[in-house]
């Protein structure tokens, strides 16, 4: 062995450090999973020059991945954003852009009707941070006008509610939080990002649950956060950064599987919706169908207005007369429809809810149920519901 030459590498550094590469030019339709926490540099002149900020290029796992820069990418094209962060869950999500425009002695407006873990959050924020929570009709329109005072720094909207169905009026909100320069932040996981088009309506910043419609398998928990803006998002980013927000590569590749099929997914459900939904309106048992496209639902003008879909989501309300007990025995005696929260995948879905537990004031009679309708055949639903209502004699 010469003086300059190295001796031969032992086995377990050969296989750490294999020099092989495979060839460029390989294409197909999957985008490629790339794990990492390490990301590798040239040379310390480019860790140094490369900024975790800058997704032009990588600097550590947590700030994303080629697989990773794809899907933030897809998403901000499907709501005709510019900026997306991804987050471990939809709550995780809404925690991102709260903790990014909210800090103490803030003033933060929530609609009565929000997911119950953001309102969860909200109160938690209030008790233990000194940030003021208020809760709002979620049909009041510009009449938010009037709640907005100086500290307000956000409004929450979510289109529809995802329980009880009301059907905001976003622009008119909107107008009236930019007229006081007061951010509008709108979950709008019931849409995917379909069916409203949050910033041609005034929105801010768009969250989403995509562990509904754009995983479409109930087997992956993720959000985003979408925005136009280069400052607001900057602000997200730091936030994102100071969570330590990852989510990992598989799951970002099963959401990416799944996402071409996305628009004929949401169209079945929707479509297979709206007919059970009206089979369900001309039912006796059921004194309202709390569905955006039928005119029982709070909001339905609006949904009219400004919505082009409607997915598979929506609730009724029993005849007051049928107790918790009667409906949840309907409930327990569903075959297709399985209990289980959560919603955008093939299983259809039922769950009863206790609504005085979960509004400020809720005056509705009757126990109101919400289904998730998946992609069986719509016929089967229908018997299905059929042969439950009858265990309510």
């Amino acid at each position: 062995m010469s003086e300059n030459s190295q001796p031969e590498p032992g086995f377990n550094t050969s296989i750490i450090h294999s020099e092989y590469i495979a060839p460029d030019g390989f294409a197909a339709f999957p985008v490629g999973i790339y794990h990492a926490s390490t990301v590798l540099f040239n040379n310390v002149a480019s860790m140094r020059e490369r900024s975790w900020q800058d997704k032009s290029t990588y600097t550590y796992g947590l700030h994303g991945t080629p697989t990773s820069f794809t899907l933030e990418a897809r998403l901000a094209e499907i709501e005709k954003g510019e900026y997306c962060l991804l987050a471990p869950s939809g709550l995780a999500a809404i925690t991102l852009v709260n903790m990014a425009f909210l800090q103490s002695g803030d003033h933060v407006l929530i609609p009565d009707n929000v997911y119950s873990p953001n309102r969860d959050l909200a109160d938690w924020l209030s008790r233990g941070f000194g940030i003021s929570v208020q809760y709002y009709d979620p049909l009041i329109g510009e009449g938010i006008a009037a709640l907005i005072v100086e500290n307000t720094r956000l409004i929450w909207v979510e289109a529809p509610g995802s329980v009880s169905m009301e059907v905001p009026d976003v622009p008119a909100i909107c107008a009236a939080a930019h007229a006081r320069g007061v951010l509008v932040a709108l979950d709008n996981t019931w849409s995917a990002g379909i069916a409203f088009a949050a910033f041609e309506h005034g929105v801010d910043i768009i969250m989403q649950a995509l562990t509904k419609y754009q995983s479409g398998g109930s087997d992956v928990l993720m959000g985003a956060v979408i925005t136009r803006d280069k400052a607001l998002n900057a602000r997200l980013q730091m936030a994102h950064m100071r969570l330590g927000f990852g989510v990992g590569m598989d799951d970002v590749y099963l959401v990416l599987r799944n996402l071409p099929t996305l628009q004929l997914r949401f169209n079945a459900h929707d479509q297979s919706a709206r007919k059970v939904a009206a089979w369900l309106s001309s039912r006796p048992e059921i004194s309202k169908v709390l569905h955006p496209a039928l005119p029982d639902c709070r909001g339905h003008d609006i949904w009219q207005r400004d919505f082009t879909g409607a997915g598979g989501l929506f609730s009724v309300l029993f005849d007051a007369k049928y107790t918790e007990k009667q409906t949840d025995r309907f409930v327990d005696s569903l075959k297709l429809f399985k209990i289980g929260f959560s919603w955008g995948g093939a299983h259809s879905l039922c769950i009863p809810y206790r609504m005085q537990y979960m509004r400020t004031n809720w005056t509705e009679p009757g126990i109101l149920v919400r289904f998730n309708i998946g992609l069986e055949d719509t016929q089967d639903l229908i018997a299905d519901i059929e042969h439950a209502l009858a265990t309510l004699i």
